[in-house]
């Protein structure tokens, strides 16, 4: 698939109210999982997107580094659940207890209530946990005991999991996985950045704090971020390059070997997401190279198989339908 950008009309609305500078959020969380540039780049894209991160990955590949690294990097409050097949909804969502002294019920806000939500290995705990975040993530609300609570505006779960040791896991149901805007595998970083870990490692050993210093050289805030958010959201998307993406979207479906394509919720993920990296490459409008950039990482969480490999599926869908070209 070629698809050329230089020939998409461009708008350049004037901004009084400029946003910040996405950039130190990129060198901070660079500087924290070193050697992973391009991950790093679509990570800051679920961000703007608004949407919810998957990390399946194997373990000691920095999954919880970065989850804590992006709280760090927006000034957010982090909060981390171990799930375990013991877990209940109300250890994710809170609870109301009755007290004594006033003789009425307290509602006690559970992890939810932050503005990072780190559950590592989501599919360790049950089926009825896992529904407790359906609301959360798709509606940034609880109900509880019949009440609605409002989460933070810029509340997002990163979740983890490992697609190898699979003894006692619950597998992510369709419905919760096309709630995650994308799903990354991070990976094992190259021989310069591991020789770049050993050496930070027996700086922080000897009292450096590293740590702190690059947490303190990233000037983003939360209302910054969600500045950097409503940018993203008025990232010009050409009518062409909608036809393009749903012309993606209805080929998932129709393809033989997807028993499940792409929903509209999925659809709307996609297009958040390009206009996020359309945005993070310095433009104010969505090409078709934008679209088939993120469509791995968008199609690899939703996406469901008759028994072929889903990247397989991912490449034959892009390659079936012709990226639209402008004149």
């Amino acid at each position: 698939m070629n698809a050329s950008a230089d020939t998409i009309p461009s708008t350049q609305p004037s901004d009084p109210d400029s946003p910040p500078d996405v950039a130190p959020l990129r060198d901070y969380l660079r500087s924290v999982l070193l050697g992973k540039e391009d991950r790093i780049d679509l990570v800051i894209a679920c961000l703007l997107s608004r949407g919810h991160l998957l990390l399946d990955d194997l373990p000691g590949t920095g999954k919880t580094t970065l989850a804590k690294a992006i709280a760090d990097g927006i000034h957010g409050r982090l909060s981390r659940v171990q799930c375990t097949p013991d877990l209940m909804p109300a250890d994710i969502t809170g609870f109301s207890m009755f007290n004594q002294k006033s003789r009425e019920f307290e509602f006690h806000p559970g992890p939810v209530f932050a503005d990072v939500m780190l559950a590592d290995e989501l599919n360790r705990t049950t089926p009825r946990t896992q529904s407790a975040l359906l609301e959360a993530m798709a509606e940034r609300q609880v109900t509880i005991d019949g009440n609605p609570h409002p989460l933070s505006p810029t509340f997002i779960v990163i979740a983890t999991q490992n697609p190898i040791d699979s003894h006692g896991a619950y597998p992510l149901p369709e419905a919760q996985l096309d709630r995650f805007a994308i799903k990354l595998r991070i990976g094992y970083p190259d021989r310069e950045a591991q020789r770049q870990i050993l050496q930070r490692e027996v700086r922080d050993s000897n009292g450096a704090n590293n740590g702190e210093d690059r947490k303190a050289s990233s000037p983003l805030s939360l209302n910054d971020l969600q500045r950097l958010q409503q940018k993203a959201q008025s990232v010009a998307v050409h009518p062409r390059v909608a036809d393009y993406l749903i012309d993606l979207v209805e080929a998932s479906r129709a393809d033989e070997s997807v028993e499940l394509g792409v929903s509209p919720r999925g659809m709307m993920c996609w297009q958040a997401i390009a206009q996020a990296w359309a945005m993070l490459k310095g433009r104010d409008f969505v090409t078709p190279t934008d679209v088939a950039d993120v469509a791995q990482p968008v199609l690899s969480v939703r996406l469901l198989t008759r028994g072929e490999t889903v990247d397989n599926a991912i490449d034959r869908i892009m390659n079936s339908v012709p990226a639209p070209e402008y004149k």
